[in-house]
């Protein structure tokens, strides 16, 4: 029974989108919503009771396995459609179907209004399914095809808005990203491929624990590396996560803050051998979050789109959890990939919400003073704040950020030291963003009320933006370890915990960082107008990423392309063009409808066909 609900797990959000996509948009508001939202809380169920039944009674070999059909098998390789749950695929399904089906609850009151709302449910639902079979796949081919789904659906929702061009042009940007890192990733999976004879995730780390690493197993990882920065939205692959904010806030709270820009680090979390086993890899990885969560912290400083800001705060999260993967905690980057997902998505429904009630306006300095007509908004964005910066004791994203900042100590302390700069620019971008928008004289005079079906959602993600950490706690608060109890048959014992003054140091960071925001953004004698200098213009525009590709890719290429519109391929096919056109020409006048003309044809092709019979 335990089997045959993975795939009914993955059955249900995918035929809900094959009837949302075949009522070709004429589905009402109700049903497109009964069926987007029902359909992934019907999954999320099912995940509970398969996740209750896993932690009861364990599988003998660790794992539940489902195998649907084998693809293909030619000589020297095989590939198969099949699932798989273990505790790692486990966490990341209550994560995806939970998290989803609040999004998705949420939607049905964010997007009631929209005409095209069928087409809406009906890509969520698709792309829920294809985030489900990326972690179910115990084969990596299976698991691209859900990776290449998530990607056409980020796309499709990205632009869903599609009659504006900055919309369209924003999910073609992020299509052509993440391309380059599928890319690189395909042929990573090739190599694995020639390698262990198979894509079985099983096979193939079991190949990287018996033979030793040697340059064809580190190519790979680095291609597969090249893979996870682009979907996680990591340096240098990262420009297409702030533009991505131009779909519906819904899509941003689902795709863009608690699923799809997580898959890069499940990828690494799944294949940790393989990355283990290549030290350069490890350091690589590191580095990359590290440079990463403190670019994207520094541009969060500076925006006045309250999505952006988010958005760039998500980069800047991925990048901590890149910097546990580097590191070795990974039940660490598991453990603040879910808290992420708590409060990242509680974070952007909550200003969803306030876009909506103060005319669809995103700039912060547009609004304050909301705290008092909307305090139940307010209370939520400022649970999902709190979390985000980590405030000690009280929330789930200082337990798990207190995990990663443990493990950096470990590796390096310098680590260790960038990642406790992070966070305490986390906590003053943040409460910036706090201070401003809820406090301060009013600009925009909010209209209407929180709908229920909004509002339940943002409760239970505020309760679990500020409980969820309660599964893993320091020893020195209280041995509570439940999430890595349930990862350490996956990825060992985890990092043993450093001396007692990291804690101090990690609770007291974020507090001066609120402290400091507070200084400076305070309702009555702070700044509220946003930075006008060389550095805020500079990070503002995500610190010119797009502007050196323009550079050292976009026109050199576009030259290129000008300069050799006249080469030798080019006129080979202008000459068989002109040839072409000029036989129609010439065949086109003896088609002049006149048949005396016609008739002498024949009778001249009759004499030559005499003439060459009777020659000798």
């Amino acid at each position: 029974m335990d089997a045959l609900l993975l795939p009914l797990i993955v059955a249900c959000p995918l035929l809900a989108a094959g009837v949302l996509f075949l009522s070709a948009g004429r589905m009402p508001p109700l049903p497109s919503c009964v069926i987007g939202a029902g359909s992934v809380g019907l999954s999320a169920l099912m995940a509970v009771v398969l996740a209750i039944g896993f932690l009861q009674t364990p599988p003998p070999t660790g794992a539940l396995h489902a195998t649907l059909w084998s693809w293909m098998q030619v000589e020297g390789f095989s590939a198969r459609i099949a699932f798989m749950l273990d505790p790692l695929s486990l966490v990341m399904m209550l994560v995806v179907t939970g998290v989803g089906f609040l999004i998705l609850l949420y939607a049905c009151g964010y997007m009631h209004d929209d005409p095209d709302i069928a087409r809406f449910f009906g890509c969520m639902t698709l792309f829920v399914a294809a985030m489900l079979v990326l972690v179910f796949s115990s084969d990596l081919l299976s698991l691209y095809i859900g990776w290449e789904g998530v990607g056409i659906c980020s796309y499709l929702l990205i632009g869903f808005w599609h009659t504006d061009t900055a919309n369209v042009t924003a999910a073609r940007k992020a299509f052509i990203v993440t391309r380059i890192g599928d890319a690189a990733m395909l042929c990573g999976l090739l190599l694995l491929a020639t390698r262990a004879g198979t894509l079985d995730v099983a096979s193939v780390l079991q190949t990287v624990t018996t033979r030793p690493a040697d340059l064809q197993a580190a190519i790979a990882a680095f291609l597969l590396l090249g893979g996870a920065v682009a979907k996680s939205a990591q340096v240098p692959l990262q420009t297409w996560l702030p533009d991505a904010m131009a779909g519906p806030t819904p899509v941003s709270a689902l795709i863009h803050a608690a699923t799809m820009v997580t898959a890069g680090v499940y990828l690494i979390a799944r294949l940790h051998p393989l990355f283990a086993s290549i030290p350069v890899a490890m350091t690589a990885v590191a580095l990359i979050g590290l440079i990463t969560l403190l670019l994207a912290a520094g541009s969060a400083l500076v925006q006045t789109d309250i999505k952006r800001i988010l958005a760039y705060s998500t980069m800047s999260q991925i990048g901590y959890m890149f910097l546990a993967l580097g590191t070795g905690a990974w039940q660490a980057a598991i453990f603040h990939l879910v808290t992420h997902a708590f409060f990242k998505a509680l974070l952007f429904m909550a200003a969803g919400a306030i876009i909506l009630r103060v005319h669809h306006r995103q700039d912060i300095y547009q609004m304050g003073g909301l705290a008092h007509a909307m305090p139940g908004v307010f209370a939520a964005f400022l649970a999902g704040s709190a979390a985000l910066a980590g405030l000690p004791l009280l929330t789930a994203g200082f337990y798990s950020k207190e995990m990663i900042l443990q493990g950096a100590w470990h590796a390096d302390p310098m680590l260790w030291a960038g990642a406790l700069l992070g966070a305490f620019a986390t906590a003053i971008y943040i409460f910036r963003c706090v201070f401003i928008v809820f406090f301060g004289p009013r600009h925009t005079e909010p209209h209407g009320r929180t709908g229920a079906i909004m509002a339940i959602p943002l409760v239970c993600l505020a309760v679990l933006a500020l409980t969820g950490g309660w599964m893993e706690m320091p020893d020195a608060i209280a041995p509570v370890h439940l999430l890595s109890n349930l990862l350490s048959p996956l990825f060992g014992a985890p990092m043993p915990e450093g001396p007692h003054w990291l804690l101090w140091a990690g609770s007291l960071v974020p507090l001066a960082g609120i402290g400091v925001a507070w200084m400076l953004w305070q309702p009555r004698t702070g700044t509220r107008t946003p930075p006008e200098n060389a550095l805020a213009r500079l990070a503002r525009a995500g610190w010119d990423f797009d502007t050196l590709y323009d550079v050292l890719i976009v026109r050199p290429f576009t030259t290129l392309g000008q300069l050799n519109q006249t080469d030798i391929c080019d006129r080979l096919s202008d000459a068989t063009a002109a040839t072409a056109r000029a036989g129609g020409r010439v065949f086109g006048r003896m088609q002049s409808g006149q048949v005396r003309r016609y008739a002498g044809w024949i009778a001249a092709g009759t004499v030559v066909a005499l003439c060459l019979g009777v020659r000798p």
